[in-house]
């Protein structure tokens, strides 16, 4: 298989988990659903695929690196004060972080990773919570 056919099943992979994880969260009502969830997932697929092919001789890692510290940004913008000083959001941060690195996972060919882990996030987001 060519190489650039490769990576377009990469980041097809990485945008359809990050699309399963951001349904739920849809499904849920929460603010950031399939869109978000999958174009997070995508990004993340794309400059580790970037790297990887224009790059081949760079540490792989600093992409990686850049990745986290990016989506923390992201992350911090899902969470917000609600009235009582309560804290709102966490979970939809959390899975912001949790889908980038399924999309880094997809990327870099860990074609069994990436599902596994996405599974382990539905599982997680199934689990009865008491306040959020």
């Amino acid at each position: 298989m060519p190489a650039e056919v490769e990576m377009v099943l990469r980041l097809l992979l990485a945008a359809a988990l990050g699309a399963v994880i951001g349904f739920q969260r849809e499904r849920a009502g929460k603010p950031a659903g399939t869109r978000t969830h999958s174009l997070i997932s995508l990004g993340a697929a794309l400059f580790a695929v970037v790297s990887a092919l224009a790059f081949p001789d760079a540490d792989p890692t600093r992409i990686a690196a850049g990745i986290v510290t990016g989506i923390g940004f992201l992350g911090a913008g899902a969470i917000i004060r609600r009235e009582g000083g309560l804290v709102g959001g966490l979970t939809t941060a959390t899975t912001i972080w949790a889908v980038a690195g399924i999309g880094l996972a997809a990327g870099v060919g860990m074609y069994i990773v990436a599902p596994v882990a996405t599974a382990i996030v539905l599982v997680i987001l199934f689990i009865p919570h008491t306040s959020e």
